[in-house]
This record gives structure tokens, C-alpha cells and sequence, in this order.
């Protein structure tokens, strides 16, 4: 297959470098042509380091190099059978892109977008071709990353989630297909793992690190809520939450932080600046937390009665099938098990009494429960 790439940031190289290495003959374009020499440059750096540690033969690296080419213009892709834009989060700019790519491309080229949180279905309805356009959501990096959000919108083809769906798996990946809404499954589900988390800290509830470890220790996640924010960048996180709240007409479930905001435009992102929620520069040390048995089963059984309602709503509202909700959390954010079977566990009662007692504490719409979550 002839695959175009528009982007070549993190996620564009990423989702070539999945592409090139199942046999596609992969072009990427950059606006910023040093961009797309940067990217290569840095791919090539990746795969040496992977024939190091012997994950794939010189041959391979040599194969999957070959199977990439710059292009220059976007009349380039006149060729490709499949283009996917992975460029910056804003929807004015995405759609020129695509009113310019539909002059090049041929009628039966498939258009996709990675977005991760803007409508596909108002990105698709700029198309004249919007029959074509569909979601095909990466997490980053994408090559290591198993899951894929297909999303279709209102006007997408119905034969071309099952498409792209099979082209996934065929690439390696785990696809789930999902409803067209803000987040889709895993930016919806996960919103409770950051917000809660960051309203405890500005509640002075607990610190950075003690809300880490109480999930790591009681729910066995690989990373806390500020670790992570940290790798994703502070900034992409509140700019997600923001979209989110913002497409959900402000439902205060989805509400942002203040504390992020802070952060964001003080320009402490995290790992990519050296400073986030915590310090990455040579020789600073990472805090200790102080145990506390009672606040970390406040804190574990606080957020994880968040996730589980989001679960369950997202169940209710047939977002996606129970299996794709459960395969997305764990192979998207790698949560130690599905939210639904975790629910089955600890009890949905349980759940409901945090929930209720949240909300009698704070008198917030935040924390009303799915009307399925009294029946389960």
C-alpha cells in the first residue's frame, strides 16, 4: 500500500516508521521541510538502537528506511491509496490541509486524521469527498503504543471502519472502533485519572507524590497521574482537557485545572522542559512521599471510583463495545486491568457510596453517577 504522512513531528515519524515496517511504501510531508531531515535523521538514530538490542536485523532498518521518502509538495501524494495527518491540534489549520490534499488525491484515496480530540465528523464535513474521512487515532509512540482508536464520523463510508479496523491489525496493532465523541474512548475515560488527582493536590489534600504512589501501591498503575502528565507534557494534557470540557458544552465533569493552567504558562511541561510536578534536571532528586495508610485508600478508591463511573457511562452510551472499552484503557494508558471488571470487583455498590459521598461533600455536578452504574 502507498501511505502518505502529513507531519512529521513525534507521532507523523511514529506512524510512518509502523507503516514502513509492514511493507508500505510510506511519503512524508512536513510543511517545515527541516522538520521532515530532523524526523529522518531521528528514526535512523532509533532503529540503529534497536539492531543494538538485537529487536530487528540490519536488513530490517536498511528495508524500512528504503520503504520512506520525503515529499516535497502535497500534490506528491497523488499516488497513496491512504493518507493519515497527524499535524498540530487546530482544526482551521487541518482543514486547509485537506481542501488543498483533495485536489492531488485520487477518488478512492482514504483520508484520516490522529486527532485525538477534535470532531472527526466537523473535520469530514469540509471534505467534498467526507464519505472518505475517518479517524485513525495513534498514542504516542506509535510504534510501541498496541492501541488505535477508529473512529467514523456521521458521514464516513460504513464499509471503511471494518477497513481501516483490518489494515490495523494487519499493521500490528490493537484497534477498537469508537463513537465520534469529545476524547473518543481512552482522552474521555482517563480525564477523572488527571482531574481528580489535580484537584486533591490544590486541595491540599495530599502532595504530587504521595497521590502517585497511593496508585501505584493500591492499584498497581505503572505511573501516578503527575508522572504521567509529566511524560505527556503538562501543556498537551490541560490543552486536551480543555477540548474536551469545552466540546461537552461544559459539563463540570470535565472541568480543568487551575493548578495545570499555572503550570502550562509558566512553562514547567514536564520532561520535555526539564520541570514539571517534578524536577528532571542532573542531580535534582525526586521527593519522598509520606506514607499514610487512610489517605491513600481515600485517594486509590477516590480516583478509581471516577474511572470506573466514566467506564460505565461510556458502557451506557454504547461509545464503544465492553470489550474495546476494556482493551483501550489497558492498551492505550496500560491500566492494570479493564475498569468494568475492576468495577465487578471491588463492587459497583462501593463505587456508588464514594461516589454519592463526593457529591454530598462538594453539592458538584462532577460527581453524579451514570444512571447505569445503581443497576450494576
Amino acid at each position: 500500500m502507498n501511505v502518505g504522512i502529513i507531519g512529521a513531528g513525534t507521532m507523523g515519524i511514529g506512524i510512518a516508521q509502523v507503516a514502513a515496517t509492514n511493507g508500505c511504501k510510506v511519503l512524508v510531508y512536513d510543511a517545515n521541510a527541516k522538520q521532515v531531515e530532523t524526523a529522518t535523521v531521528g528514526l535512523e538514530k532509533t532503529l540503529a538502537k534497536l539492531v543494538d538490542k538485537q529487536k530487528i536485523s540490519a536488513e530490517k532498518m536498511t528495508e524500512i528506511l528504503a520503504n520512506i521518502s520525503i515529499a516535497t509538495e502535497l500534490k506528491d501524494f497523488k499516488d497513496c491509496e491512504l493518507i493519515i495527518e497527524a499535524i498540530i491540534e487546530n482544526k482551521e489549520i487541518k482543514t486547509k490541509v485537506f481542501t488543498e490534499l483533495e485536489n492531488h488525491v485520487s477518488e478512492s484515496c482514504i483520508i484520516g486524521s490522529n486527532t485525538s480530540s477534535i470532531s472527526i465528523t466537523s473535520l469530514g464535513a469540509e471534505l467534498q469527498k467526507p464519505e472518505r474521512f475517518i479517524g485513525i487515532h495513534f498514542f504516542n509512540p506509535a510504534p510501541l503504543m498496541p492501541l488505535v482508536e477508529v473512529i467514523p464520523s456521521l458521514l464516513t463510508d460504513k464499509s471503511l471502519p471494518d477497513k481501516i479496523y483490518n489494515l490495523m491489525k494487519e499493521w500490528g496493532k490493537t484497534p477498537v472502533i469508537a463513537k465520534d465523541i469529545p476524547g473518543f474512548i481512552v482522552n474521555r475515560i482517563a480525564r477523572p485519572y488527571y482531574g481528580e488527582a489535580l484537584r486533591i493536590v490544590e486541595e491540599n489534600i495530599a502532595t504530587p507524590e504521595q497521590v502517585d504512589d497511593a496508585m501505584k501501591t493500591l492499584g498497581n498503575f505503572k505511573m501516578g497521574p503527575f508522572e504521567l502528565m509529566d511524560l505527556i507534557g503538562v501543556d498537551v494534557n490541560f490543552s486536551v482537557t480543555t477540548t474536551v470540557y469545552k466540546e461537552y458544552f461544559y459539563d463540570p465533569k470535565y472541568k480543568p485545572s487551575l493548578l495545570q493552567q499555572r503550570m502550562s504558562e509558566a512553562k514547567l511541561h514536564g520532561r520535555k522542559t526539564g520541570k514539571g510536578f517534578y524536577d528532571y534536571s542532573e542531580g535534582a532528586e525526586k521527593p519522598v512521599p509520606q506514607k499514610d495508610e487512610v489517605l491513600y485508600d481515600d485517594i486509590f478508591h477516590r480516583i478509581l471510583s471516577m474511572l470506573i463511573n466514566e467506564a460505565v457511562e461510556a458502557k451506557r452510551l454504547g461509545i464503544a463495545s465492553d470489550e474495546d472499552l476494556e482493551l483501550a484503557m489497558q492498551k492505550g494508558v496500560n491500566y492494570p486491568k479493564g475498569l468494568l471488571q475492576w468495577g465487578k470487583e471491588i463492587g459497583y455498590d462501593l463505587v456508588s457510596e464514594v461516589l454519592e459521598n463526593l457529591y454530598d461533600e462538594y453539592q458538584e455536578d462532577r460527581y453524579r453517577q451514570s444512571p447505569l452504574l445503581r443497576r450494576m
